[in-house]
Order: structure tokens, then sequence, then C-alpha cells
């Protein structure tokens, strides 16, 4: 099956080095609504830059309208205000960045973003407000900084509603922004906040629709006011759920990474289309790994259920090389040797191509098919890594059920982290 398998990655693999090779999938991903972008990793520079160029020539060649990451509401909101060149939103990407203050703070505030952000902010220059390319964060983790903002907004904007933020703000006090005892009071005393959250809400819901089009800046930051709403329930979900060390957790995550979607596709009207940066546990489908078997779902499989055939994803993976982690949660970040991946996995089968950088489009091969339905362990390294338990880092997958196509890089390199991660370590 191996010979058969070596075949098949014969047939589909272009090479990176190509223009060509990149255009083809332009082309391709151009057709979808939704273009999910992967990563086998939040701390590779290939990574990164490869999404990038997809990123830039998808907006500038077929219309995309934004994206959207695995990352915080309100830091990549001060981001996403950068780019558009709102007021009192930093001189520079740099300073746009420091926002991203909290562990893994590298995911975004690397130099890697850095330049993405420039070009963002370069390339909407002259472009009408209602047509400048957005950033923004679809992430359920930024409970207290979320709460912050909605102070922030009522007590500019709104202040006969302020009580409702107050009462929520009350009710989450007790437990010292820490998570974790939030969701031990909730999960198993029932303490919990759930229905200030939901009064919160409610007072935001669809309010960016009574603003005049005109208003373009003030639209925005009404709805940056109910998605931090959004972001204050889908936390307090996550985390009252995620005490019982089940999979519901997961699951409430990546539900709300689609309804954000959702909610910013209405935002930029009928037809918008928007690329998806996210892990590859989450963009490809979960349906195609061991995933299911735990009652697993993610964006991928979310949004190919919903929107079928307006969905393409890409994953992401690489042979060896060297990655920025943890050795575990919150522990200071370090450049991590990546080893060559395990005999008979993805990466390693791809590696016997020769050591070249490939891309494969699995929805072009319709006079043939696949040679297996046996699942190949692939590699996903998280935030927290241990590269000596190699073995585990490795999801049964049938890769093209899984992505729409893979680009495989055969070696590479730990992203470049600013100077404000060294902050925060």
């Amino acid at each position: 099956m191996t010979n058969e398998i070596s075949e098949a990655i014969r047939r589909l693999a272009l090479s990176l080095s190509d223009k060509e090779s990149y255009s083809r999938l332009i082309d391709r991903m151009g057709e979808a609504d939704f273009v999910l972008l992967g990563e086998a990793s939040h701390g590779t520079s290939e990574f990164y830059k490869i999404r990038t160029e997809l990123s830039k020539r998808l907006i500038t060649e077929k219309g995309f309208r934004f994206i959207a990451v695995e990352g915080d509401w309100p830091s990549c909101f001060t981001l996403n205000r950068y780019v558009k060149r709102y007021p009192d939103a930093g001189s520079n990407a740099r300073e746009a960045l420091q926002d991203f203050n909290r562990w893994p703070s590298w995911m975004w505030a690397n130099e890697e973003v850095l330049h993405l952000a420039e070009w963002l902010r370069e390339f909407n220059l002259d472009r009408p407000e209602e047509e400048k390319i957005g950033f923004y964060g679809i992430d359920v983790y930024s409970l207290w900084e979320s709460m912050n903002e909605l102070v922030n907004y009522f007590h500019s904007k709104d202040p006969n509603n302020l009580q409702a933020v107050k009462n929520a703000l009350k009710c989450f006090e007790p437990y010292g922004q820490s998570e974790q005892s939030y969701g031990i009071s909730a999960s198993l005393y029932g303490e919990g906040c759930e229905d200030e959250v939901i009064e919160l809400l409610k007072r935001l819901q669809d309010r960016w629709k009574q603003i005049e089009p005109n208003q373009r800046e003030e639209k925005e930051l009404t709805l940056s006011a109910e998605l931090n709403a959004l972001a204050v329930q889908g936390a307090e979900a996550y985390y009252r759920t995620m005490i019982r060390h089940d999979n519901e957790s997961w699951n409430l995550r990546d539900r709300h990474m689609v309804n954000v979607l959702e909610k910013l596709i209405e935002f930029h009207g009928d037809g918008a289309k928007c690329i998806v940066w996210a892990h590859n546990t989450h963009v490809g489908d979960a349906r195609a790994t061991d995933m299911v078997e735990e009652g697993m779902v993610n964006i991928g499989q979310l949004l190919r259920e919903k929107y079928d055939g307006h969905v393409y994803a890409v994953g992401l993976g690489t042979y060896q090389g060297s990655v920025i982690a943890g050795k575990e949660w919150g522990a200071p970040l370090e450049v991590m040797t990546v080893p060559p991946a395990i005999p008979g996995s993805w990466e390693e089968l791809l590696h016997r191509m020769g050591g070249d950088d490939l891309l494969l489009m699995f929805d072009t091969h319709s006079s043939w098919s696949w040679p297996t339905q046996k699942p190949i362990g692939h590699r996903a390294i998280g935030v927290v890594y241990h590269p000596r338990w190699e073995r585990g880092n490795y999801v049964p997958t049938l890769i093209d059920m899984r992505y729409d196509a893979f680009i495989y890089v055969d070696r590479s390199r730990a992203l470049t982290p600013l100077e404000v991660e060294q902050l925060f370590v």
C-alpha cells in the first residue's frame, strides 16, 4: 500500500518552487466563499509566510474581504483598526501588535504577522471605507479582555445600559481572572454568570444594523461590542464546560468560531468571501480523523456541512526543522527542534519524494481514486510541545478527505517573535 500511496503522491505533487503551482491553487481557492488555511504548528515561519502570500493573492485577485484568525477578538481588533487607519490605532504595526500580550503571544506578535499587517495597511490606503480589508480574531479565550472592552464601550457610547455590563463584571469578579476557579464554581456548584452574560448580549444583538452605512467606523465599533459580548458568552460556556474534561468544550469553541465567521460575513454583505487562518486540527474536516470517534467537530466540518461546495481547506505540514513552543502552558517560549517525521507518517511519505517543497491538490483527481481508506498519521504540534514524545503528536487521517489541498515544507524553521514576547515569559 505504501508504494501505491507514493505513486499517487508522484501523480499529484506539484513543486512549490514553480509559480504556476500557486496560480493553480489560487484559481481553485478563488471559487470558494471560505478558504481555510491551516498549519501543523503555531510557531513555524514558513506556515505564516505561505499563508500571507496566498492571502495577498486571494485579496488582490479574487476579491476576498477579510482575514479571520485563531486569535482573540480584542487584540485582533486593535490590529484591524491599524490596518484600516482608524484614529488612535497606533503609529506602526509593532505598536498595534502590543495588545497580543497574553501567552502564547508569539502566535500573532511576530515578525511574520507584522509584515502582513503593514501590507494590509498599505493596500487599504486608497480604498473606500466599506472595501477595506479587515483582520479579526474568532477564538473564545478573551473573557476578561472582552469584559474590559465592553465596560469602555458602554461607558462612552451607551451609559444608560452600563449597569448590564457592571452586573456581569460583578458576577465574574470573585474569581480573580482565574478561568479554572470560575469553571469549578460554575460547573460543580452552579454559581456561574450565564444569565448575566446572556442579558448583556441581548442589549447588543444586531445593534450595528441600526447605524447608517456611511458611518462605517461607528458601525464596525458597534459590531465589535457585540462580538466582545459573544466572546464573553462563548468563554463563559467554554470554561464552565472544560472542567468536566470531556470534548464538549472543544466543540463549543469551534462552533463559536463558526458563529463569529458568519456574523462577519453578514457584516461585510452579500457575496463576501473570507480567509481563515487556524491550526490544521481546526480547518481539516474532523470526520476524516479519529476526532469523529470522540464526538468532536471542528470549523472545517461545520462549514462543509452547512456550505457544501463553498469551502476550500488547505493543510500545511513539515518533515523536520525548528518551532517556537513552550514545554507547558504558560512556560517561556523556546526554539525547539522538530525531529524527522516518524516512518510511515504522511510527512515521511512526502519526504521520500526527494526533499522538495510540494503542493498536492486532492480535488483534481476526478478520474481516479486515492489508493487507501486507511488513516495515515499526520503530525500536529501545539503551543505546548515535547519533541521527545513525538509519537503522540500524530492524528490518524484520511488526507484527501480532510483537506482539498496540502502544502508540504520539507525543512522549516521557527518564526520570529517580537520583542514584546520577552516581557511576558
